[in-house]
């Protein structure tokens, strides 16, 4: 494993810990060269699902393109990382748990507003507002209309 503070590829590791899901390593590692410590997670690469976007065309699910929605809905807000990490290794594991290979990516899109909403109601209103394609104000009023009211 190559430090990411220096050029070294001599680390060890201090601490590994399986998380909750069990499908996840955490390991805890120390360069030998420079001393500095840093965190690495083992997963099972989901290679083999397929998102269908709305044009119809098909790819590779990426865990990186999901995170990268998120943490701009969370831009700010008092969301950590951790709590990020933990909404895509959900929505991966709901996903692994489907019958099919293929998955439409407005699937995906509600796994992600279902948990912002719980999380965090700003975040859960930007992203709704680009997953949900809002076009005026109308849409955002209905949208926090409904989170008021418990929707």
């Amino acid at each position: 494993m190559k430090c990411p503070f220096c050029p070294s590829i001599e680390t060890k590791v201090v601490d590994k810990r399986e998380t909750e899901e069990q499908s996840i390593t955490r390991r805890r590692r120390e360069c030998l060269k420079c001393g500095k410590r840093f965190t690495t997670y083992e997963r099972i690469e989901m290679s083999n699902i397929l998102v269908i976007k709305k044009d119809g065309k098909r790819e590779q699910f990426d865990r990186e393109k999901v995170k990268k929605g998120i943490i701009k809905a969370c831009e700010k807000r008092n969301v950590s990382m951790e709590d990020i990490e933990n909404i895509i290794n959900e929505i991966e594991q709901k996903l692994r748990n489907l019958e099919t290979t293929e998955v439409k990516s407005s699937l995906i899109g509600e796994f992600v507003i279902k948990r912002l909403k719980k999380l965090d109601k700003v975040a859960y209103i930007r992203f709704a507002s680009v997953y949900k394609d809002f076009e005026d104000i109308e849409s955002f009023k209905e949208a926090i209309e409904q989170l008021k009211n418990g929707r």
